[in-house]
């Protein structure tokens, strides 16, 4: 299993975006769904938001909604998540993962990409 490799973090004022990749390959024929976690200091890993390994549905935690927006090109092996409206509470440490069910981890985790958000 190839580790994935998030990118795209910085720093940026509270309104503002940011687009966040993950490059992930896929074994030739899988089906399981992808997703975006987060990570603030002092806490534990939250789920950010899911997408099929088709694309065709997608999901939200309640606090992102309406404002990030995930989506996956198969032909590159790249997430994306698109970040606008950005609040100070969503600094965090971002990372992309393979999903069970809706929203459970899988693997373990890489690197990740800062988001800081300045107020």
């Amino acid at each position: 299993q190839v580790q994935p490799v998030e990118s795209g973090g910085g720093l940026v004022q509270a309104g503002g975006s940011l687009r966040l990749s993950c490059k992930a390959s896929r074994r030739a024929g899988s089906v399981y769904p992808m997703g975006w976690f987060r990570q603030a200091p002092g806490k534990e890993h939250e789920f950010v938001a899911g997408i099929s390994w088709n694309g065709a549905s997608t999901w939200y935690t309640d606090s992102v909604k309406g404002r990030f927006t995930i989506s996956s090109d198969n032909a590159k092996d790249t997430m994306y998540l698109q970040m606008n409206s950005l609040k100070p509470e969503d600094t965090a440490v971002y990372y992309c993962n393979r999903i069970q069910g809706s929203r459970t981890p899988v693997e373990s985790w890489g690197q990740g990409t800062q988001v800081t958000v300045s107020s």
